[in-house]
């Protein structure tokens, strides 16, 4: 199988490589792609991975190679986006996937020995690579399974609530500049932006962020059009899977990780495409599986490592969706609709749907006796509602915002503050209002959407809210397992952003997003309340200023003031599963 140029591939018997075919885009521009062949005359189906980050390794980091796929009995395509790796042109972030993505499956579709269908796999950027043409809805694309990506490219990816996703846009932005510095042969640009993205947790303070010193070595040029645009306008809005879900058409296996950036929009895209797909066949063949992973690697986070959390599953799970899509195997397909690892639990649970049937809000009321700050003080938590109490109020100067540890953030702990952490540092500061419940009497698990509902004022016109659920364990422990922000001036609206008058009340929704946690009988629920969750995103200078044109002189010291009243009754909302 293959042309001439095809070449054994040494310990698969019967799997062939042809590295760096050339087909032509629609503009003329070449991109390049190696394909790998399994034996036999076919037709095989295509399997399609495309991704900025070099075909030769087509995300090897979490997947198994190509060739594991070609020996189960598909023509593997793994292709370099336009701009990046072996192929020609220039590239910018999501600009041509969507067409591009399209001619390389119709493409790959008449390849020799293929059946003419095509399914995808990747996550990430690869996961957009998939969405983007999906919506485009070429004729041989049959499945996809994005993995750990968005529903869209400013909220939950560049964005959250109006604050900037700096210790992600910053440092992708910088592992991107050295491959584009390799293209231009440049040596000393390679070395610059490699030191920088080593060294991200420092360059993380720099500002201001739009004379960024890292990034202005003019190969990374978009992270200053990510921070020209922080509204979601139509720089953004042209991107959106989630503006119109019907214009894709294609059965799609989504998959997640609880400690992943882009958790929210990969359950988005999950629950909009069963209702709002554009083809019977879509709506009725949407899949969702979360496990105990980080965005990299796909580490489970369980009590003790285990087979049963392991990502090599989720290629199993892929190839079985492949079988059945792509070959018309009924045998091999994934049954459940929902499949979630439950953390603490260290189990796997089938559900028929997100968020599932039996979860029931609950509302855990925000009391103290107005000394809330750090885990020191009197803050609590309570299924009973607040009536008259003093308001905690906090000081946040951005010079020396409270520490962040662990989140959802990407893609390395040594760039990005990543996962389950110990708060107690977070916690000892004054600047964080801590809220704690009684030992629980029972086994909790939850299992759904969490929110944050604050009625809080500042004395400044533009500030942060923000919020972070945790566990503390019987030894006292409080680890992270959800937070969430919302920009002052966005509390409204994302596209049309208002400042705030000065000591006035304002309600806050703070979505935390998806949760699937068992929390033990003698265990404690806490939430904590600040003003930064630096740098999982960007510091809010206070000032109500363009975004990114303040230097460090800029910031203004807010006072912060949390209400906890009859009138006020600020709460943390979980999703309690009702046991059968």
């Amino acid at each position: 199988m293959g042309s001439a140029n095809a070449r054994p591939l040494p310990g698969f018997p019967g799997v062939r490589v042809e590295r760096n075919v050339m087909h032509p885009a629609r503009d003329g521009v070449l991109l390049a792609a190696d394909i790998y062949w399994p034996e036999g005359d076919g037709p095989f189906p295509v399997i399609l991975i495309r991704l900025p980050y070099d075909k030769t390794q087509a995300e090897n980091i979490t997947y198994s190679h190509p060739a594991w796929y070609a020996k189960h009995g598909y023509i593997v395509v793994s292709e370099d986006n336009r701009g990046r790796g072996q192929s020609e042109g220039d590239w910018t972030p999501f600009e041509h996937e969507a067409e591009d993505g399209y001619d390389t499956i119709e493409w790959a579709a008449k390849l020799p020995g293929s059946n003419g269908k095509v399914g995808m796999y990747g996550f990430s950027y690869a996961g957009a690579t998939q969405l983007l043409p999906a919506t485009l809805q070429p004729p041989s694309l049959a499945a996809i399974c994005p993995a750990m990506t968005g529903s869209q490219y400013y909220q939950g990816w560049t964005y959250q609530n109006g604050a900037l996703s700096l210790a992600f846009a910053a440092s992708w932005a910088l592992s991107l500049g050295g491959p584009n510095a390799k293209r231009a042969q440049d040596d000393a640009g390679i070395a610059a932006y490699t030191v920088a993205f080593v060294n991200s947790m420092d360059w993380h303070w720099f500002l201001p962020l739009n004379q960024h010193a890292a990034l202005k070595g003019g190969y990374t040029d978009y992270f200053f059009d990510w921070l020209a645009h922080p509204t979601y306008d139509d720089y953004w809005q042209r991107w959106s899977i989630d503006e119109d879900y019907s214009r894709v058409t294609v059965p799609a296996l989504h998959v997640a990780g609880w400690y992943d950036v882009f958790l929210s929009g990969t359950v988005k895209n999950f629950v909009e495409l069963q209702t709002q797909a554009g083809s019977e066949i879509a709506r009725q063949n949407q899949r969702l599986v979360i496990g105990p992973w980080y965005h990299i690697p796909w580490k489970p986070w369980v009590g003790e490592q285990s087979e049963d959390a392991s990502p090599n599953l989720v290629d199993d799970w892929q190839l079985a969706w492949f079988d059945h899509f792509l070959k018309g195997d009924a045998e091999r397909h994934h049954e459940a609709l929902v499949t979630l690892f439950i953390l603490r639990e260290d189990r796997w649970r089938h559900f028929e749907q997100w968020p599932p049937a039996n979860s029931e809000t609950m509302s855990w009321f925000l009391h103290s006796g107005g000394r809330a700050n750090s885990a020191f003080g009197d803050g609590a938590l309570s299924v009973v509602a607040p009536l008259q109490e003093e308001a905690d109020i906090f000081t946040y100067d951005p010079a020396i915002p409270p520490p962040g540890q662990g989140g959802h953030s990407c893609c390395f702990d040594f760039v990005a503050p990543m996962g389950p952490a110990d708060q107690a540092t977070r916690e000892a500061s004054n600047g964080v209002l801590v809220y704690t419940s009684e030992p629980l009497t029972d086994d909790l698990v939850l299992v759904g959407e969490a929110s944050v509902t604050l009625f809080a004022a500042s004395s400044a016109v533009a500030t942060d809210w923000t919020a972070r659920f945790c566990v503390v364990d019987q030894h006292g422990k409080s680890t992270n397992i959800q937070e969430g922000i919302v920009r002052a001036r966005y509390r409204d609206s994302l596209t049309e952003p208002s400042l705030i008058e000065p000591d006035k009340t304002y309600e806050y929704e703070i979505p935390l997003g998806p949760v699937g946690v068992k929390i033990g009988k003698g265990e404690r629920i806490r939430v904590s309340i600040s003003s930064s969750d630096f740098p999982q995103w960007d510091r809010n200078m206070n000032t109500g200023w363009e975004l990114g044109a303040e230097g460090p002189s800029a910031a203004v010291v807010a006072t912060q003031t949390v209400l906890h009243d009859e009138e006020h009754p600020s709460r943390l909302i979980l999703p309690g599963l009702r046991q059968a």
